[in-house]
């Protein structure tokens, strides 16, 4: 991918994003700091001519008498920085940029909790709001300097370290772009094209910013009003900034998203949705020589193609139904049949699509088909090998599984989905690429035709027949997690916040969302009762199946519209529970009470 085209697109994701509803919390303090700050007020003494401190550089002169006066001449303007504006964006830029590229690696380097820069970002915005407020207070900021041989902190000039702070704890919307940029910074896997893709991507939202910025600086300039309210607005910026420090400790950006609509989401999907696109967010660091050929296939081909050799299996914790567990090379498969099968015991989408891995391996294991289940976690329990084992015992697989805790063959198979299959000839080359559920017909039909090609004698038997249960896309409620860090369709009216809390369900739920009732204590990547009693769940959704990821020991009470009842009994590590089936049309409510010790973590649909 030609770098052009991933600077146009990082530009384009960073415009849509600097438009958004998420840049909303940080436009008082650019229009503040950025450009109110940078504008030409004249300053007045309280007899309301020009004074402070323009006066205060007048030269004194010595009067009959010996004392000293001021001189009379027309006093200059206050002297200020024209380029504040641009300092302070350009280190929103550069922090962002730095923190989102290597700021997990160096944290985990020094073992450091990840959001440590966050929080001191936010204590320097505190810190700079206060001395806006109180000039006494800068003075303090400013001993530690004393040694240099420029001592003052001056706020009217200098913008950049504002923005440095400003970066540190801006968190635009994870758009395509933005996630694209996160995932490889996280990993590891920065090269050139990261480096093009996020400072482009940082430039796109810091225009409108500058912008808004440069706007700030025009209209206190010309209202009236403004010119003799220099003081004010410094306190004005100090509030502004303290306002934001703290709103971003309590998460409240993230509960104004919420609450508004995101007009963006539409411009973001169309430019990604492409597939220049989505090859230029692959960043170009995950292409290496065993996989720089898998382009060439087609995501669902109806016919076989040909992808060039399949990449290794490496970087693997651990194998079970092996060999006395013994890990399996693809070289060691040559003249048979493979089929890779990335999954996650957890993942809704896998779990309607093993049962066809499973009827095939059934079929055509004797054959020459051979299925192999990478295992690619998603959440951190996924990791346990118990716990998928577990899982894999549920779904009847019988296959060799190998667990991808570090993500290093999928990274691999530059994959990014939850089903994926990849099906492999005789002579070692990927011939078909399927994404997600579905397409399995197709990918049957192949299995047959490469097991002929390797042996013309072989007896094949019918076709499988396992129904596709792939719902149509948008005929279901969207995954529903219940952990902090990643719920989307809260609708409660308290702030869903890490650790303890009482919460109350609302007067009127939305479609499609869940809110809680009583004492919760939520985690990131679950919710589970925090008294004595149980805890209430209510969620409003629309399927014929709904699951939930459950683990603790404990009873589950689950009241379909409020009519049939059921228990479920909880006791184990996490795994996925069937909470009610055979759903008719429609939206419907779930009422879900949780004992003391049972933890929630998703609902999936089908």
């Amino acid at each position: 991918m030609p770098l052009m085209e991933l600077v146009i697109i990082g530009l384009l994701g960073g415009l849509i994003t600097g438009i958004s509803p998420c840049i909303l919390p940080v436009l008082p303090v650019i229009f503040l700091t950025g450009g109110a700050q940078s504008a030409r007020i004249p300053r007045y003494d309280a007899l309301g001519t020009m004074g402070g401190a323009a006066s205060a550089a007048r030269p004194a002169t010595a009067s009959a008498a010996g004392t000293a006066t001021v001189a009379t001449a027309a006093p200059a303007a206050p002297e200020v920085s024209r380029w504040r504006p641009y300092l302070v964006i350009a280190g929103l830029v550069t922090s962002f940029t730095l923190v989102t590229l290597v700021g997990s690696l160096v944290l985990g380097a020094l073992n450091l909790p990840q959001d440590i820069i966050r929080w001191v970002a936010m204590v320097v915005l505190v810190a700079i709001g206060v001395s806006l407020i109180v000039p006494r207070f800068a003075h303090l900021l400013e001993r530690p300097f004393d040694f240099l041989p420029r001592r003052r902190v001056d706020h009217q000039r200098n913008g950049f370290g504002v923005g440095l702070a400003l970066g540190a704890v801006f968190v635009p919307c994870a758009g395509p772009v933005l996630a694209a940029i996160i995932v490889a910074g996280s990993t590891g896997n920065i090269g050139a094209g990261t480096v093009l893709l996020t400072v482009s991507f940082a430039v796109g939202v810091a225009v409108p910013l500058l912008a808004f910025a440069l706007a700030g600086r025009g209209l206190t300039e010309r209202v009236k009003a403004f010119r003799r309210r220099e003081r004010g607005l410094r306190i004005a910026a100090g509030v502004a900034m303290i306002l934001l420090a703290v709103g971003l400790a309590f998460n409240l950006p993230a509960a104004l998203q919420r609450a508004l609509p995101d007009y963006t989401a539409g411009i973001q999907e169309g430019l990604t949705d492409n597939e220049a696109a989505q090859d230029a967010l692959a960043l170009g660091g995950l292409v290496n020589e065993e996989n720089k050929d898998l382009d060439k296939c087609t995501n669902g081909a109806e016919e076989l193609e040909s992808c060039g050799t399949a990449p290794s299996i490496k970087g693997i914790e651990a194998w079970f139904n092996t060999p006395d567990e013994q890990p399996i090379a693809l070289e060691d498969l040559r003249g048979e049949v493979v089929l890779i099968d990335f999954w996650a015991y957890s993942c809704i989408n896998c779990q309607r699509s093993i049962p066809h891995s499973v009827a095939w391996d059934d079929t055509y294991g004797d054959l020459g088909l051979n299925v192999i289940g990478i295992h690619s976690p998603e959440y951190s329990f996924e990791k346990d090998e118990g716990n998928v084992r577990a899982g894999a015992e549920d779904f009847g697989i019988t296959y060799p599984v190998a667990l991808d805790n570090d993500l290093a063959t999928w990274t691999n198979y530059r994959n990014r989905y939850w089903p994926a299959h990849y099906l492999i000839d005789a002579d070692g080359t990927v011939r078909h690429i399927s994404f997600g559920e579905g397409n399995y017909e197709a990918t049957e039909k192949m299995i047959r035709e490469l097991l002929v090609d390797a042996n013309p004698d072989v007896d094949l038997p019918g076709e499988t027949d396992v129904d596709d249960a792939t719902p149509e896309v948008g005929s279901t409620t969207r995954e529903t997690f219940l952990g902090t860090s990643k719920d989307v369709n809260y609708a409660g009216t308290d702030r869903y916040a890490p650790g303890d809390g009482t919460y109350a369900f609302p007067d009127e739920q939305p479609a499609d969302s869940f809110a809680l009732d009583g004492d919760w204590r939520l985690e990131t990547q679950y919710a589970t009762p925090s008294g004595a009693g149980p805890a209430s769940l209510r969620l409003d959704f629309h399927a014929t199946q709904v699951r939930m990821v459950l683990a603790g020991e404990g009873t589950v009470t689950v009241t379909l519209d409020g009519g049939d009842t059921r228990e479920i009994e909880v006791d184990g590590t996490p795994r996925s529970y069937a909470v009610a089936e055979g759903v008719g049309d429609g939206q419907h409510v779930l009422d879900v009470e949780l004992s003391s010790g049972v933890e929630a973590y998703s609902f999936t649909f089908g």
